[in-house]
């Protein structure tokens, strides 16, 4: 299904450590009953500088996520269109259900430039730290390999269009 000009609303719901860490409103640009992919304003009214981009309000994300894939990729975009980069999650496939797309957060993430001569692995030490790897080893596992996966996929001359396409 494609929600072509008449975009549906639903609220993405990230969760992390068994918490709503954010929900916040987007645009259902389309649902092929494996990836879904929405439209949404950055969710905070402040900027967050990472120190490699900085996320400003104003900023539209094009979030595209998986039921069947441990990860997410999100295009940002200035308000004016200029693509920034992706910010890739590494999550538990998604599930949407009840006009909410629940996502679980697990720590790991990958930024990958406009150009994409910057690829980052993010936030090791936090995924470390969480303790997956010894409650739910077979969901770490699915989880490094996801990042790899976006680290390889960052890398190719075609990045991220055979993905998004």
């Amino acid at each position: 299904m494609s929600a072509g000009s008449a975009e549906a609303g639903l609220t993405v719901v990230l969760v992390k450590a068994g918490r709503t860490k954010i929900r916040y409103p987007a645009a259902l640009l389309a649902d092929n009953g494996t990836r879904v992919t929405v439209r949404a304003p950055w969710a905070s009214p402040r900027v967050r500088d990472f120190g490699f981009v900085r996320f400003e309000p104003g900023d539209v994300l094009t979030e595209h996520y998986w039921r069947d894939t441990w990860f997410a990729v999100k295009e940002v975009r200035t308000g004016s269109g200029e693509l920034k980069g992706w910010y890739c999650d590494v999550t538990r496939p998604a599930v949407l259900r009840d006009g909410e797309l629940v996502v679980e957060d697990l720590d790991l993430d990958l930024w990958v430039s406009m150009d994409r001569s910057l690829v980052l692995r993010l936030d090791e030490d936090e995924f470390e730290e969480s303790g997956l790897a010894g409650r739910d080893p077979e969901a770490a596992g699915a989880a490094v390999g996801a990042l790899d996966e976006l680290e390889r996929l960052a890398g190719t001359p075609e990045g991220f269009a055979g993905l998004l396409g």
